[in-house]
């Protein structure tokens, strides 16, 4: 996918972020694929150490923790208890924030 296209509820796929780095790098596609597997699972690795991982420009990485909490059975009406549990969260950074700030016309 070039940048100029436009395209509205487009799902960008690893192998297509596989596809434009090598159109842009030379690399090779099973190289670049290691890369991108390694990093996330090097993020994946640095949550489950309760890190809080930043990257400038995109954003940060960190597991939060949710309270436990009463909700209902929307099938039943039930009050049922939701246990503590950890969430993986992101929270974007100025520069990917003041993308998604640009008007749409």
């Amino acid at each position: 996918m070039k940048h100029s296209e436009e395209v509205k509820g487009y799902v960008l796929t690893k192998a297509e972020i596989v596809e434009e780095v090598n159109e842009r790098l030379g690399l090779t596609k099973k190289d670049i694929a290691r890369v991108i597997d390694l990093f996330f699972e090097i993020i994946k690795d640095g949550l489950k150490e309760g890190k809080h991982i930043e990257l400038r420009g995109f954003g940060t990485f960190e597991v939060k923790t949710r309270e436990e909490r009463e909700a209902r059975n929307p099938k039943t009406g039930e009050s049922v208890v939701v246990p503590k549990r950890r969430v993986p969260y992101f929270r974007p950074g100025k520069e990917l924030k003041a993308i998604s700030k640009n008007k749409i016309e």
